[in-house]
């Protein structure tokens, strides 16, 4: 059952899916009807699941779960990454690459491939005060709690001190 990512409680699991790109507001208002399904439909082991997706910062597809209702399953999980896939060829965006890292600066989302991280930090392009996405937070507490932080102060950090 679909429900906005704003009413889904604190707890609840998430997948975060980033962009190879800024997605433009034309290429997103157009697929809201379709992640609204996905959710709406998206059952584990025959039963509904309480589910949102979003796009946010125009560059991180979101699929939220309430677990308290329904977890997901290995069926479920594979169901999603379905989806994921036919968004990217829908959007012509790469989801599913999980080697560049993502930063905000100046407001903007800027991707850093992962094998130029430590040049990036030597160069003082990035530093323990950039502000970095990690894609790897589990519940929608943390994204919003700490999504993004400061890269000093996720597993960025060992790449600062010295």
């Amino acid at each position: 059952m679909y429900v906005s990512f704003d009413q889904l409680p604190p707890t609840a699991r998430v997948w975060i899916y980033q962009a190879s790109r800024p997605l433009a507001p034309d290429e997103i208002i157009p697929v809201l009807p379709t992640l609204a399904s996905f959710a709406e439909e998206w059952t584990s082991h025959g039963r509904t699941l309480l589910a949102s997706a979003e796009f946010l910062h125009r560059q991180f597809l979101v699929l939220g779960l309430d677990e308290s209702v329904a977890g997901a399953s290995g069926c479920s999980i594979d169901a999603s990454v379905r989806f994921v896939r036919e968004l990217e060829a829908q959007l012509g965006v790469e989801l599913l690459e999980k080697s560049r890292l993502a930063f905000l600066n100046d407001g903007e989302v800027w991707l850093l491939e992962n094998r130029n991280l430590r040049t990036a930090v030597a160069e003082g392009r990035l530093t323990a005060d950039t502000f970095y996405f990690d894609n790897t937070l589990l519940t929608k507490g943390e994204l919003e709690a700490k999504w993004p932080a400061p890269a000093g102060q996720t597993w960025l950090a060992r790449y600062f001190s010295r």
